[in-house]
């Protein structure tokens, strides 16, 4: 599921406190975006047709929660990221980020451990069952 910048911000509201009602992310959202109250349940009701959020109630209050993790927003938007800028390959994302200097030591280090990681688990024989 592709999201908005905008979305992202409203999801990302959601994702840390659930089941949230209006006015507890528009409350989240106020001091670093200024938005309306109605712009917020304009979204939120959006996100929910869009199949991001559930939509419930407790009694008149609408309660939101997600129904898009926030792993899989994730993986959705560095797939379209790669697709659309890097030929589709991590690859070509690695060495712009090399290239750029956008890593800094201890990112480096942190790709370093992940990769070697990935390597021993797939190395390792599978469980026959």
């Amino acid at each position: 599921m592709q999201l908005t910048d905008a979305e992202w911000r409203v999801m990302d509201a959601v994702w840390k406190k659930h089941p949230a009602s209006v006015r507890e992310v528009h409350e989240a959202l106020l001091e670093d975006t200024g938005w309306a109250y109605t712009t917020v349940k304009t979204m939120l009701t959006r996100l929910a047709e869009k199949g991001a959020l559930s939509l419930g109630k407790d009694g008149t209050v609408s309660l939101f929660s997600p129904l898009v993790t926030r792993d899989a927003a994730q993986r959705t938007a560095v797939s379209t990221l790669l697709s659309r800028a890097f030929d589709g390959t991590v690859g070509g994302l690695f060495q712009h980020l090399l290239g750029a200097g956008e890593l800094g030591p201890k990112e480096r280090a942190e790709i370093r451990r992940l990769l070697d990681e990935s390597a021993k688990a797939k190395a390792r024989p599978k469980a026959k069952g």
